[in-house]
């Protein structure tokens, strides 16, 4: 189990896997104390059974450079393949502001595969490898030095695995002819917007029912200030202030500290110094917003007229395509979908890129009676009307 903690070792590492066809990748990271997330391990390995595997130690190796693997993630000729790898790329795009090209992503080709919704890495490991984790290691403190031999065989196992479960699945989707459906999912894991988070959007994510808008701009006004605090402090949004405690504030307008100190929810780093300045402050804002500045809430849900009927025959015309094709349900698309195709909306994902083909079409042809769905043993099939 070699541990590469310098510049030179990484970057001699990362040239290998420059004349490999692919290079499996995992991280192991931190981040209940942070806002971002705290790299602490890196995982590789290069083909094949013998093929070599390594643990890259950011913490051990406090000077080394990730700069090799960058270069690595933009070398064209070798795709890195993740699992479940929404997270891993954004340590990556935060800390070097790149993105691995070309990209692989067990858990999407599993699901156009069928394996299920967000199969998990040891559930494939188990189909594909035949194999068994071991994950005593799985909740360990990943930040603590020196790993113990147990830390570095779960961590390795993390890749080793994944070559057997890349090299199945990618011959899975290239028998099946789709690999343009699962490079149109990687875009969303490859787009920027996906892990920039504006604290001005940041009211959106809070749920509640009141739609009043002096009451959504106290919600925006607060929820923009937690999240700048936090980016800026390195600390999670609920030590700032959590979303029960910042409904509170917005129900309760705090005026000053004594009225702030009234809160039942804020913790104490909210009910003093900074933190609390920048509530009062927020406060004070969402006060004096202008009508025209508040935010809208979003009634296009509670306004949809939904034909439950239809809506009926578009799950089960979904499960029926589904059972089919071989592809996770929630793949192809969500009951909130369906229920806006039941209600007359067309510009939803469900309906684009290969989507379409899959369901789309129908789902639109079930719409205009074109189509109807007839039971055979237990089989759900298409008949045509037209």
């Amino acid at each position: 189990m070699r541990t590469i903690t310098t510049t030179e070792d990484l970057a001699a590492f990362c040239a290998a896997a420059k004349a490999q066809p692919y290079v499996t990748i995992d991280t192991e990271f931190l981040r209940e104390r942070t806002y971002w997330s705290k790299l602490c391990l890196i995982q590789m390995a290069l083909p094949g059974k013998e093929g070599e595997a390594v643990l890259v130690d950011p913490i051990e190796g406090e000077d080394m450079s990730l700069e090799p693997l960058y270069d690595l993630f933009r070398h064209t000729a070798t795709v890195k393949v993740f699992h479940a790898a929404r997270q891993d790329l954004e340590i990556f795009f935060v800390e070097g502001g790149v993105f691995p090209e070309p990209l692989f992503d067990t858990q999407v080709a599993a699901m156009v595969c069928g394996y299920g919704e967000q199969v998990g890495y040891e559930t494939l490991v188990k189909k594909i490898a035949r194999e068994s984790l071991d994950k005593t290691s799985r909740f360990t403190d990943w930040s603590r030095r020196p790993l113990s031999t147990a830390q570095k065989e779960y961590a390795l196992a993390d890749v080793t695995h994944l070559r057997v479960v890349y090299e199945s699945l990618a011959k899975q989707i290239a028998k099946s002819k789709r690999e343009a459906w699962v490079a149109e999912e990687l875009t969303l894991l490859t787009d920027p917007e996906t892990y920039t988070i504006r604290p001005a959007e940041a009211w959106m994510r809070v749920k509640t029912r009141t739609t009043s808008g002096r009451f959504l701009a106290l919600v925006k006004a607060l929820a923009e200030f937690r999240e700048a605090y936090a980016q800026q402090n390195n600390v999670p949004r609920s030590r700032v202030m959590k979303d029960d405690a910042l409904l509170e504030v917005a129900s309760t307008r705090p005026t000053n500290h004594e009225e702030l100190g009234r809160s039942r929810l804020l913790l104490r780093e909210g009910r003093r110094g900074d933190i609390a300045d920048g509530i009062l402050a927020a406060v004070k804002a969402g006060l004096e917003m202008k009508p025209e500045d508040m935010p809208k809430p979003d009634l296009s849900r509670e306004q949809l007229q939904v034909n439950p009927a239809l809506a009926d025959l578009l799950r089960v015309l979904l499960k029926a395509k589904s059972e089919s094709l071989g592809v996770a349900a929630k793949l192809i698309a969500s009951a909130a979908e369906l229920d806006a195709i039941a209600a007359g909306e067309r510009d939803i994902p469900a309906l684009k890129g290969w989507r379409q083909e899959a369901f789309g079409l129908d789902a639109l042809r079930l719409c205009k009676g074109e189509i109807a769905l007839t039971a055979k043993g237990s089989m759900v099939q298409v008949v045509s009307l037209v």
